[in-house]
């Protein structure tokens, strides 16, 4: 019998969106003189160990959740000065492209370069000096539903389970966590956002969402290489023409860079490794000569959903909220996604914070929270970023470009019609015999390394002695179906090696799961081509631990 705590709002996650609201409904509470008990459960084992993004920030939504962030000491310490776009030829050509034929939402003037872990980490520090209640290293592992329908809270996993389900020494069963309202703020691809939305219809009337796998380093540089402020973006090689994505280089403070590749999940070829890829793009000119005799100090992955306004399910269901990208709230025309997650939170906690104090009937809560939604600066944004995705998409980089500058720029994003894209990412793998095999360069141990020494530096841990957390729906799928049809594509999209296939040179091969590499990226959930991999919570603090990703 698990044993229950009571409180007004429980919120799952303490990433951007979920800690903005806890700090917001704890300042109406202070407000309006009106006791109140919020929760935040977190599976990292530190607010912010899972944390990652670029991320170049934009703080409109800090603005009005602190407007005196700066006297509190937010970590927001490199403003953008220069912004540079690139377009990779080759390995070894690019072209810039001129500012004035970029799209508006492109320029980074008045945002600053940050590590998004840290600011989570601040912004734990203002919801626990509001009085919010966070417990890191627990794992929502369970939504808890009254008698009539309605979510009433979650249940954390069990601790100390062996990979039989066997109790270990120090068993600790999960608690349940109840509340008036709980709101889901998982980041992309939410396992118990996904089991809300089948089991409400919440994406009925939305397009699929789109993902892309961002795999991201921390590299200290040389100082005289170091240009505080300036923001690289580009697309082109080392992608296929056919494959979505693009790179970026961030120069922040400390003599460090951020750099990245974000792959478009919904690619063709099974043989592509988004990791490798991002291997080779570091020896390309542009990123090589700032990397050049650095250090490499930290590794990281991460899926994003950007399907944008079009792929938003309904967000509202009976007792609760999805929030932020556990939504898909990131503006995929701006490249982010803070700033709009943190808006969510905002809106969601004046939402609940109203309905505590009287009752709300399901129909009424829905429609209290679409007005607020659609009266927003969040609304409007999102709306007029509609197009910019699925031009890409349909059109390609240079005539979804060309598109994209002329609705953001000249139309503002009113252009009278929508576009959109309602194929699945996963359903656009086509078989291996289409393609030929990639074969990659060695990693040079300089610019260029293997998932190994790559998954080291993202200081993940899991006890390896617990039930697998990356559950096959049916074991005999990745070697019947998967292996002959498709190469078996999880050796190759996950960044972490997770997934090997071996005993093939012996004609008898077998699917190996190494879950204590997992990087929680949610790439495999994704990404498989049936559907059959199903990412579920491991033991709460497991998983990386960026320390300023």
């Amino acid at each position: 019998m698990r044993e229950a705590m009571e409180f007004d709002v429980v919120i799952v996650g303490a990433g951007p969106a979920g800690l903005s609201a806890a700090c917001r409904l704890m300042q109406l509470a202070a407000e309006r003189n009106r006791p109140l008990e919020v929760c935040v459960v977190e599976k990292g084992s530190e607010v912010g160990a899972h944390i990652l993004s670029g991320a170049v920030f934009e703080s409109r939504a800090l603005d009005e959740l602190f407007p005196d962030w700066k006297e509190r000491g937010a970590p927001l310490n490199t403003p953008v000065v220069t912004d540079e776009v690139y377009l990779l030829k080759d390995a070894e050509q690019a072209v810039k492209l001129p500012d004035a034929l970029l799209p508006r939402s492109l320029h980074n003037t008045g945002n600053h370069i940050v590590s998004l872990g840290n600011l989570v980490r601040w912004l734990g520090e203002q919801a626990e000096a509001l009085g919010v209640q966070i417990f890191p290293g627990f794992a929502a592992a369970e939504v808890i539903y009254d008698d009539d329908g309605r979510v009433k809270g979650v249940a954390t996993g069990d601790m100390g389970l062996a990979a039989d389900g066997s109790q270990k020494d120090g068993y600790m069963p999960g608690m349940e966590l109840h509340a008036r309202y709980t709101l889901f703020a998982e980041g992309c691809r939410g396992h118990l956002g996904k089991q809300l939305s089948r089991r409400y219809g919440l994406a009925r009337n939305a397009d699929p969402q789109h993902y892309g796998l961002g795999i991201k380093e921390l590299w200290d540089i040389d100082p005289a290489l170091h240009r505080p402020g300036l923001v690289i973006h580009g697309s082109g090689w080392p992608l296929e023409r056919d494959t979505g994505g693009g790179f970026f280089l961030y120069h922040g403070d400390n003599h460090q860079v951020a750099v990245g590749l974000i792959v478009d999940l919904n690619y063709a070829n099974p043989y592509l490794s988004p990791f490798d890829e991002f291997q080779r793009l570091k020896h390309h000119p542009v990123l090589r000569q700032y990397l050049e005799g650095g250090k490499r100090v930290a590794y990281g992955a991460r899926a994003i959903a950007k399907g944008g306004y079009n792929a938003l399910p309904e967000m509202a269901f009976p007792g609760g909220l999805l929030l932020g990208c556990d939504a898909g709230t990131l503006n995929v025309a701006k490249i982010k996604g803070s700033h709009t997650a943190m808006k969510s939170g905002m809106l969601a906690a004046e939402t609940v914070f109203a309905a505590l104090g009287e009752e709300v009937s399901d129909a009424a809560w829905s429609q209290r929270w679409k007005a607020a939604f659609e009266d927003s600066w969040l609304y409007e944004e999102l709306y007029r970023s509609r197009n910019f995705g699925p031009a890409l998409h349909r059109f390609g980089t240079l005539a979804g470009g060309a598109f994209n500058y002329l609705e953001q720029n000249l139309l503002a994003g009113r252009l009278p019609i929508t576009l959109h894209d309602r194929h699945f990412d996963h359903a656009r793998l086509r078989p291996a015999a289409d393609f030929e095999p990639i074969v990659y360069p060695k990693p040079d141990g300089r610019l260029s390394y293997d998932k190994s020494a790559s998954v080291f530096l993202s200081n993940t841990n899991h006890e390896e002695n617990q039930p697998c957390h990356l559950v096959l729906k049916d074991d005999a799928l990745p070697l019947n179906k998967h292996l002959p049809l498709y190469a078996e594509p999880a050796q190759r999209y996950c960044p972490a090696g997770v997934y090997e296939v071996l005993g093939t040179e012996q004609g008898k091969p077998r699917l190996q799961i190494n879950a204590q590499n997992c990087l929680h990226c949610k790439t495999c959930d994704i990404k498989d081509p049936s559907q059959n991999i199903v990412w579920v919570t491991p033991e709460g603090g497991g998983g990386p631990n960026y320390p300023n990703m």
